[in-house]
């Protein structure tokens, strides 16, 4: 039987497991090849990170992260490529890429399933937890500060844009009139029984769209890809890739349009690159993840 250090060193290790999506296809975006320096924009716990470093010899990477717990997961599941691998703590928004640099970006802009996982950080309302959602928790914009500061018309403004919630004036009234609110559970429950029993009880929970919007706004994440799209394709020397996955429309879109439109990139995937049945069955999370690939000219 473990004792309860084991098991407490197991669940460390468990702390931001993370299955990366698109692998395989990642790797064969990426053209990884020998001696080649990639940038991990996004690293979560070092998934992809790991097999880029491992598809060649003498692979070079540099991992972004704007949250330190997955910044502090990659350096523990990368420490054996050793010095190989140069660690950032920075959102890919603020970083200054290095011109003519890199053989190959990657950004998987999905939230990760450690976020969800864990109550504390407040991305999930399956749990109690205080309303948070900050990816960076240097930050000082909080989900609470949004929720019981922001006035109605901006509450359903970014429950409208960046939810796609069409109830979002009604939430939002709702909203304001029961604030204060510090917990998830206490928001959720608001959302639910502002909007009719029919939508009350259907398929999807009627505040997973307003919880999609408040991390959107609090981490400004539109914005902040909006930044990557137009900085990320001078750091790639001539023939050198970038990848980008998205989970959802508000985030595919810009990607396809941004990387269509600049002015340095060739697009080499006309629809985006989508996960296999098997893969599907091993990660549901894979099921909305969409890839497109663009090249430096």
């Amino acid at each position: 039987m473990k004792s309860d250090s084991q098991i407490s060193l197991d669940l460390e290790e468990l702390a931001f497991s993370h299955i990366p999506v698109l692998s395989r296809e990642v790797v064969e975006a990426l053209a990884v090849r020998p001696g080649g320096h990639y940038l991990d924009a996004t690293v979560g716990g070092g998934g992809h990170s790991r097999l880029i470093l491992a598809a060649a010899e003498d692979v070079r990477l540099t991992a972004l992260d704007q949250d330190e717990d997955a910044l502090a997961a990659a350096q523990k599941n990368l420490a054996e490529f050793g010095e190989r691998v140069n660690f950032i703590h920075k959102n890919f928004a603020e970083y200054e890429f290095p011109p003519h640099t890199y053989d190959g970006i990657l950004a998987d802009l999905g939230v990760s399933s450690h976020h969800l996982d864990h109550p504390e950080r407040g991305f999930s309302f399956r749990h109690t937890a205080n309303l948070d959602m900050r990816m960076n928790r240097q930050q000082g914009l909080t989900a609470a500060d949004v929720i019981n500061e922001w006035d109605e018309a901006e509450l359903a403004e970014i429950f409208f844009k960046y939810g796609e919630e069409r109830l979002s004036r009604r939430i939002a009234r709702r909203i304001v009139e029961k604030r204060p609110f510090t917990t998830t559970t206490e928001l959720a429950e608001a959302i639910a029984f502002s909007v009719p029993p029919k939508y009350r009880y259907g398929r999807i929970h009627p505040a997973t769209r307003v919880f999609q919007a408040l991390r959107i706004a609090v981490n400004d994440e539109l914005k902040s890809l909006d930044t990557l799209i137009e900085k990320a394709p001078n750091a790639l020397v001539p023939g050198g890739r970038i990848v980008i996955i998205s989970f959802h429309s508000l985030e595919d879109r810009p990607v396809k349009h941004g990387l269509r439109n600049s002015p340095l990139l060739r697009v080499l995937t006309k629809k985006p690159i989508i996960a296999l049945e098997d893969e599907i069955r091993e990660n549901a999370r894979s099921r909305s993840a969409k890839l497109r690939i663009a090249e430096r000219k």
